[in-house]
């Protein structure tokens, strides 16, 4: 007790603001339900296991530590528990599923370092400033309970805007109060009735074949009738009434619902629920999905244990995450930057005062979770896992959509990695595990003159576009698109078992990649003209690790993205030696790197339209200001770089001369964004000219929202 009040001064009672890492220790994945229990530095509030907290003592000095440990209670026999099925779509509230740990027993007491001296807790005999401190970190909010969103819900529904003027025809329909049926099939469930004429149509087919035929949302096709409210669902609680809103695509209220119905003829204080509305059936199906349908169905997966088999919890639509770390620590560069030759102690030793917010200790205590094999033990549900709660919420600190807990792409997510490892390890590359993935593109470009140009760029992605037309099994493709065809005119649908889809080798999309392309509108530095140009693309240097991304999504008419329905076949050896760009060869010519003569080039910088600027000027504006409008609003029209410059005019650097540097600097493209875009079908160049473009666009719409 001497001993503890000795170190009074080294002991904070929490402020609000203090971030207590009680339920996870920052170095490692103990918690206080490991054999250790967690122990909880009373200067800091950081968390360590017991293997670790001597460390955080000779790093800091400090003594004084709160020792929890929890154990789980016995549970009670299945005839004894209490059914608590889910009546709410939602995390981490009352009716919806939980996210609570199992129920543990907590003991407590104070641990005074480095001779673990120990004192029990709660103990009047404890200083008050003890007894404070404590009492307060044992009531607060971890920092991790404050970082995830734990009470996602599903949104609540909005009234619609169809719902007060909604037009309903007088033409004499009266809805019976059971027998329903859908006007166009023998559905008899999952039926819709139209608020505005009346009629019952079934509703949309589910992926999986079920629910209905559609009829309602054709007939919404070709009505334009807004809202519908799902039989079964009506109520004398008209608020529990299931409505839709085709324009608005959602579940919405329609305060004027009793007044809609009475028009049919509805008594619905009578009617008793028979349906489960739209958000019940999607709460129905995360509760009792069938994994088997979209997995190995009827085949028994062996559990795997030990080193290297270590399973990441999902952290609320974070497989994207998990996808990409589980790949990632496959490969020899991050072993062993992250594990063969970085140690806990050492990553800790160098890390900053919290190392919960450092990368490269969250990365480190990552990979020792994962490779380790000390969190990969069986127990009666097969195995626990870890929880990357910290290395998520530092990985996407900078990153709005990562932070969230929406569904998130793996290359967007891949792209963001290297970002911030890169900037984690600046200039080192011996440290930064992304080297090996990166790799240098040559692309050689021939224009009629014979004369050849080589330009070079670096990446981390290989993106493929898929020929469809290098199927191999357009017989049963054929086959296929005719059976369909046929019954489609007998409105029949192709169950998922049936259907047939393209089947591309890898190869030929690697072929497609190092083929020949053509380049329209080619400015040719030898012929002073704009021509066609025929454009080969190679590898300068191979990486270790190759990352291929399937353009999966193609341009339909009208600009409209389309998501291919497609295998690729991939061999177990892929040789791509082939490949390879072999630079200026003997006998060719460059192409000159500026024009000659009277002729020049066309700029690599916009250039006002005269006509716009003219116009403008005439109305009173400053010529420089006009010309800085046109440019900004890419000469689109008066009208537009009028809108802009009423919204610039009071900018700082308005005045400023315009200078192709400048335009340089501000017309810089994240390559991130680029690779985001070319993932959508797009060519390289005509992203970066998209996203170019859209700069100025972007900032005008950001001032106004």
């Amino acid at each position: 007790m001497d001993l503890l009040r000795s170190h009074l001064h080294k002991v904070r009672i929490p402020e609000p603001t203090d971030r207590i890492h009680k339920d996870e220790c920052c170095v490692s994945f103990d918690t206080p339900r490991s054999e250790g229990g967690l122990y909880v530095d009373m200067t800091s509030f950081l968390g360590f296991g017991r293997e670790h907290v001597a460390w955080n003592y000779e790093k800091t000095g400090n003594p004084v530590y709160l020792h929890i440990v929890q154990r789980p209670k016995p549970e009670p026999d299945e005839a004894d528990r209490p059914l608590k099925k889910p009546t709410l779509l939602a995390i981490g509230v009352e009716g919806g599923f939980s996210d609570q740990e199992p129920e543990c027993d907590e003991g407590f007491e104070i641990i005074i370092l480095p001779e673990f001296f120990s004192l029990p807790f709660p103990s009047v005999d404890l200083p008050e400033k003890v007894r404070v401190a404590v009492d307060k970190v044992i009531h607060a909010e971890s920092a991790n309970r404050k970082q995830q969103l734990a009470s996602w819900v599903a949104d609540k529904k909005t009234v619609s805007t169809y719902a007060m003027d909604l037009h309903q025809l007088d033409n004499g329909v009266t809805v019976p109060p059971t027998g329903w049926k859908c006007s166009k099939c023998d559905k008899t469930e999952n039926l819709w009735l139209n608020l505005t004429d009346g009629v019952i149509l079934c509703g949309r087919r589910l992926w999986d074949g079920s629910g209905g035929n559609n009829h309602a949302i054709e007939h919404y096709e070709q009505t334009k009738y807004p809202l519908a409210v799902k039989l079964g669902t009506i109520t004398a609680d008209l608020e529990a009434a299931d409505v839709f809103s085709y324009p608005e695509d959602d579940s919405v209220e329609d305060p004027l619902l009793a007044q809609h119905l009475s028009h049919f003829g509805i008594d619905f204080s009578s009617l008793q629920k028979t349906e489960m509305t739209t958000a019940e059936r999607e709460l129905d199906h995360n509760t009792n999905f069938d994994w088997n349908r979209i997995q190995e169905s009827g085949k028994d997966a062996e559990p795997l244990y030990g080193p290297g088999y270590t399973g990441l919890v999902n952290l609320g639509n974070s497989c994207y995450m998990a996808s990409v770390m589980q790949v990632m620590f496959s490969t020899h560069p991050f072993i062993s930057r992250y594990f063969e030759k970085q140690s806990l102690k050492a990553a800790f030793a160098t890390s900053p005062a919290d190392p919960t917010l450092d990368l490269n200790m969250q990365m480190t205590k990552l990979a020792h979770g994962m490779l380790s094999g000390k969190y990969s033990v069986p127990n009666k549900e097969g195995q626990e896992g870890i929880c990357p709660r910290m290395f998520k919420t530092v990985i996407a600190a900078k990153h709005p959509e990562f932070s969230s807990m929406r569904q998130q792409d793996a290359l967007d997510f891949f792209l963001h990695l290297i970002d911030q490892v890169d900037q984690a390890n600046p200039g080192n590359h011996e440290l930064n595990p992304f080297t090996g993935f990166k790799f240098i593109i040559e692309e050689r470009v021939q224009c009629p003159s014979g004369k050849v140009s080589y330009n070079k760029r670096s990446d981390y992605i290989l993106s493929l576009s898929i020929p469809l037309h290098e199927a191999t099994n357009k017989e049963q493709l054929k086959v296929f698109h005719e059976k369909k065809a046929a019954m489609d005119l007998d409105g029949k649908e192709v169950s998922n078992e049936e259907i047939v889809r393209p089947r591309v080798p890898l190869e030929a999309c690697l072929a497609s990649f190092s083929g020949a392309e053509e380049v329209p509108d080619f400015y040719s530095t030898a012929l002073n003209s704009k021509t066609t140009a025929i454009k080969t693309a190679g590898f300068k240097t191979f990486p270790d690790y190759l990352v291929l991304q399937m353009r999966k999504f193609v341009m339909e008419a009208g600009w409209v993205p389309k998501k291919l329905d497609v295998y690729i076949d991939v061999p177990d050896t892929i040789d791509i030696s082939h490949m390879r760009s072999k630079g200026v060869q003997p006998g060719e010519e460059l192409l000159p790197e500026g024009a000659s003569g009277d002729n020049k080039a066309e700029p690599a910088y916009p250039v006002a339209s005269e006509d716009i600027v003219s116009q403008l000027a005439s109305m009173g504006f400053n010529y420089l200001h006009c010309q800085k409008a046109a440019i900004s609003t890419s000469n689109t029209g008066v009208e537009e770089a009028m809108n802009w410059l009423l919204s610039h005019m009071d900018d700082p650097d308005i005045d400023d001369p315009i200078s192709k540097d400048s335009w340089a600097a501000e017309h810089t493209v994240d390559d991130a964004s680029v690779q985001t875009l070319v993932s959508f079908g797009f060519q390289e160049d005509v992203a970066r000219k998209a996203l170019i473009a859209s700069v100025r666009i972007f900032f005008y719409d950001s001032i106004h929202r």
